[in-house]
């Protein structure tokens, strides 16, 4: 779609949805509207539903976590109109305690999307009819996305032999784990130069 259809639709949108949407623009040849969180229900169904836009496809729902920012988090939804051929993202930014109201109800797809943002970011969605971890296990502390979340994580997980079952156990780095004798990955360790040196000397 040519730049000068998608302004056109930017106009319209913009037009319809005047009090519910509080910005706009074209990035990538794609629509990008930002909105709070009380209104992204109603806007996500009016651009499924009504015959001018077609929206009737949510290609995925993004998270994005900002932990320096009063509005902590971010979630960007993508629609797909297939009639039209364009693609439209719709913003959302709020803090880290506000829960989300659901899109399941319009779009049945989002039924996963939303688990896997509640599991990854601790995110929560309201009306949600099953809203439980989907990549992590039941008993995970923490969500694996937030950019607090340490790399090694909180807890290990393994089988005891000894126990005959799987436990969780908190994580424990042997201090040579920690230990790293070279500043960057291409100008190799110390014992590398080393054996280097005590070639050229042999040679000499």
């Amino acid at each position: 779609m040519s730049n000068q259809n998608l302004n056109k639709l930017e106009k319209l949108i913009n037009s319809e949805l005047s009090n519910k949407i509080y910005g706009s623009e074209i990035k990538f040849e794609e629509l990008l509207f930002k909105t709070s969180v009380s209104e992204i229900v109603e806007i996500i169904k009016f651009l499924k539903l009504d015959d001018r836009f077609k929206f009737k496809q949510l290609i995925d729902i993004a998270a994005i976590d900002y932990p320096n920012d009063e509005k902590r988090f971010e979630l960007v939804y993508l629609l797909l109109s297939i009639e039209n051929n364009i693609r439209l993202k719709i913003s959302i930014k709020f803090e880290s305690n506000e829960k989300i109201p659901s899109i399941v109800k319009i779009f049945p797809s989002a039924n996963w999307m939303e688990r896997e943002i509640f599991d990854m970011y601790g995110i929560k969605f309201t009306n949600h009819p099953d809203l439980r971890r989907i990549l992590t296990d039941y008993n995970f502390k923490g969500h694996p996305l937030r950019k607090d979340f340490p790399l090694t994580g909180f807890n290990e997980v393994r089988y005891s032999e000894k126990e005959k079952k799987v436990i969780y156990e908190p994580v424990k780095l042997e201090q040579n784990y920690r230990n790293f004798d070279f500043s960057s990955p291409w100008e190799g360790t110390k014992y590398l130069k080393e054996v280097k040196e005590s070639k050229k000397n042999e040679k000499i």
